[in-house]
């Protein structure tokens, strides 16, 4: 029997009075005025966005220096509240600037008198710089805690007052004064301000080594898909018009709000990435238009009611998806949400309006500058539609094996430990990593990580000894310090210093592990008589966790609520929606199985050049969920409007999925490729945090196209049927008058149409 075709199908695309080949004009609605403005005012429409990108140029210049390293305190947690008030009333009892102090001479230890009158000379001149407070020196306080084990290495700590980018300019301002040969010493800086600034320098260089690898590459991939240099050359111009524009939208967000300094490599990954993709698939349907013989203008009109129809449903998913870090209070996911949001919307933007107009200035141009690469004659997708068969003919063999190869990549992620990230996320040459790792191993605990109790309700001295010999008996507790003194082991051992006005813990445990966060709750239990509030960065990490987990539904539920609605508005599906997200779902387990198996557990830290800490960043799973399944929304969206397209012209379910597979395969095959590339670019980085973020997301997307689309996707459509397509009548209509109703394609002569052979090989 042969499948049924409507009347779209049976007419001549080349036939001025077909319906598919209506001008322009026709259209009705916002899209209708939109492809009527591009179309007969391409060169102005161009001139406009040559001046805007030029004017985002100069706006975005220098976005980088605006950015903040932080972000990851939870507004109004305990943590975030002791901090505040610290900083407050006793704004040097937390040291961001160590200066690690060791003699020139390495016969001498730092009780030496010549050694001892450099370092006092040293903390003095710190001491009167107009940006640094509290400075205390262990040549001054006699802390042994501020010596080395060995006594070749001894500390002075010091507050650098101000926000973060005033602490990153006085710093810059101090390090050629105080780093290196000082008389009798060698100083080296360290302390979490140093450890921004370097992190800060070396993200932004490597972003830089990311965009140079990144787009010769995606050029040479471009030229092979396409196999004309003006068509490559297209989407890697919509490309940096996208990432040039986001950086500018950034700049003008730093004046209202804090911005993470990792925003930009997702900027760069998604302005590239996304915005090549949409590329690729409106110039691809673009040049199938001016196959059959349609007008260049004509083309690029069908091309914005077909494709350019997907195009803005994959754009509103994708910003949806990344919108939901918005439902966090870190300013480190909020800013990647702002950042997100606008790089899609440009991306999308630049896509349906920039590109468009240049298409139609092209004309049949775009296939010029042919070169002897990609793909030339032949059967375009015969390939994927013989998959496709093969897939359908074992539907359930295949959809049970994928699922159960994808669970199992996914299981080293049930033994994730969550942690903060440190000095150890920088190149083991960074002077302030090395700093702190001659804290970790050579000092009875770290001023930089140390925990801080704010003590409130004026208590008498008697009970704060109390409470504070009471902390000192906890395990991996090294000294408490504070206005009764200072206690080890539950013993006072010292009167205390006269500028003390809180109490501070001084601990053994790693500031990011489970002993360090097991030990802020143990310090919050303890009973007293007064009001007390725990900071440090093992509180910020306690709390960091707790309120991750507490909103962590939040956004769940708004990716997945916007994701149904949105996919339904897209096929008028009711099944199709849930079997997108339960798909999509299970492409991400290979992505967060090998964070565990490679980031946290340290497998390939060799080869990959990191050094493993045991646990990964809480915020950073969230960030990757996020982006992730955004993009492979993306696919997924590309996939299902198209088989939607095929279903409605032929009407016969597995051919719809074959020859959707079949015209969209190697497409999104190669958007995902490309799209890789530029997320392992962005993993050369050399900080441990943006290289997982990079080389996670690329598998993911790979993993994406090149097994759930291809494998798991038909099996589960060819199982689910008909059924697939089935809603209640009420949502039918509801969607037909509130989706945006997609143009029925013609045939084309590269594919042989179903009256032509069967897909499904049934007569």
């Amino acid at each position: 029997m042969t499948p049924q075709t409507s009347p779209t199908s049976q007419t001549s695309p080349s036939s001025p009075s077909s319906p598919t080949s209506s001008s322009p004009q026709s259209a009705a609605g916002p899209r209708g005025r939109v492809t009527r403005v591009v179309t007969t005012r391409p060169r102005l429409l161009l001139l406009l966005i040559l001046l805007l990108t030029a004017g985002a140029v100069v706006v975005g210049g220098g976005v980088a220096e605006r950015m903040s390293s932080g972000g990851s305190q939870i507004p109004g947690s305990e943590s975030s509240y002791a901090t505040a008030e610290l900083e407050r009333r006793w704004p040097a009892s937390q040291p961001n600037l160590l200066l690690l102090v060791s003699p020139r001479d390495g016969s001498r230890d730092v009780d030496d008198p010549a050694v001892a009158s450099a370092a006092r000379d040293l903390a003095r001149r710190l001491a009167d710089e107009k940006a640094v407070l509290g400075v205390v020196s262990y040549w001054q306080s006699e802390d042994t805690a501020l010596r080395a084990r060995d006594g070749g290495e001894a500390l002075i700590t010091a507050r650098i007052k101000g926000d973060e980018d005033a602490v990153d300019d006085a710093l810059e301002a101090l390090e050629p004064h105080y780093r290196g040969a000082r008389g009798a010493v060698d100083v080296r800086l360290g302390g979490p301000a140093a450890v921004r600034h370097a992190s800060q320098e070396v993200i932004a260089d490597d972003l830089v080594r990311a965009e140079v690898i990144a787009l010769p590459v995606t050029l040479v991939l471009l030229v092979v898909v396409f196999g004309s240099a003006v068509a490559a050359a297209l989407p890697l111009l919509v490309g940096i018009v996208s990432v040039l524009g986001t950086n500018a939208v950034l700049r003008v967000i730093t004046e209202f709000t804090d911005v993470s300094v990792y925003a930009q490599n997702l900027t760069t990954a998604l302005g590239l990435g996304l915005a090549i993709d949409y590329a690729l698939f409106l110039v691809r349907r673009h040049r199938e238009e001016l196959a059959v013989g349609r007008d260049p203008r004509d083309a690029v009109a069908v091309t914005l009611r077909t494709a350019g129809r997907t195009v803005l449903y994959s754009a509103l998913t994708v910003a949806v998806c990344l919108a939901s870090m918005l439902v966090f209070e870190q300013y480190f996911l909020r800013s990647l949400a702002y950042a997100g949001i606008a790089v899609v919307l440009i991306s999308a933007a630049a896509s349906l309006i920039a590109l468009p107009a240049a298409l139609v200035l092209l004309g049949h141009r775009v296939n010029a500058l042919r070169l002897p690469v990609g793909r030339r004659g032949g059967n375009p997708g015969a390939g994927w539609a013989r998959l496709a068969r093969l897939v359908m003919r074992r539907a359930p063999l295949f959809a049970v094996g994928t699922v159960a190869v994808l669970l199992a990549l996914g299981l080293p992620f049930k033994d994730v430990r969550f942690g903060t990230a440190d000095d150890r996320q920088l190149p083991s040459s960074t002077e302030a990593r090395v700093v702190q790792e001659e804290l970790r191993n050579e000092f009875p605990g770290s001023p930089g990580s140390a925990l801080a109790v704010l003590v409130e309700g004026k208590p008498d001295t008697e009970a704060l000894a109390e409470y504070s010999g009471e902390v000192s008996r906890l395990s991996h507790v090294v000294q408490v310090a504070g206005p009764a003194g200072r206690f080890v082991d539950g013993k006072r051992v010292a009167d205390a210093p006269p500028a003390v006005g809180h109490v501070s813990v001084l601990h053994s445990a790693e500031s990011a592990s489970p002993q360090s966060v097991s030990l802020v709750k143990k310090i919050r239990a303890v009973p007293a008589s007064f009001e007390t509030s725990v900071t440090g960065p093992a509180a910020v990490l306690a709390d960091t966790q707790h309120g991750t987990a507490e909103r962590l539904p939040w956004a769940l539920a708004v990716i997945a609520v916007t994701t149904l609605i949105l996919v339904f508005l897209l096929t008028g599906s009711v099944l199709l929606p849930l079997l997108t997200v339960v798909v999509n779902g299970l492409s991400l387990t290979a992505m967060f199985g090998a964070v565990v198996w490679v980031f946290q557990d340290g497998h390939l830290s060799g080869p990959l050049g990191f050094t493993p800490t045991g646990d990964i960043e809480t915020a950073l799973p969230v960030l990757m969920f996020c982006v992730a399944f955004g993009l492979s929304m993306d696919y997924g969206v590309f996939l299902v409007s198209r088989i939607k397209e095929e279903y409605e012209i032929g009407g016969d379910h597995r051919d719809a999925v074959v020859l959707g597979i079949r015209r969209t395969g190697g497409l999104i095959t190669a958007a995902a490729l490309i799209l890789a590339v530029v997320m392992v670019a962005i993993g050369t980085s050399r900080v441990t945090n943006i290289k997982m973020l990079g080389l996670g997301v690329g598998l993911a997307v790979l993993m994406d196209a090149m097994v759930v689309r291809a494998l798991l996707v038909p099996a589960v459509l060819r199982l689910t049927g008909r059924a697939t397509w089935w809603a209640p009548a009420a949502l039918r209509r509801l969607q037909r008058r509130v989706g945006l109703e997609e143009e029925a394609r013609t045939t084309y002569p590269d594919i042989p149409t179903r009256t032509e052979r069967p897909v499904s090989g049934r007569t």
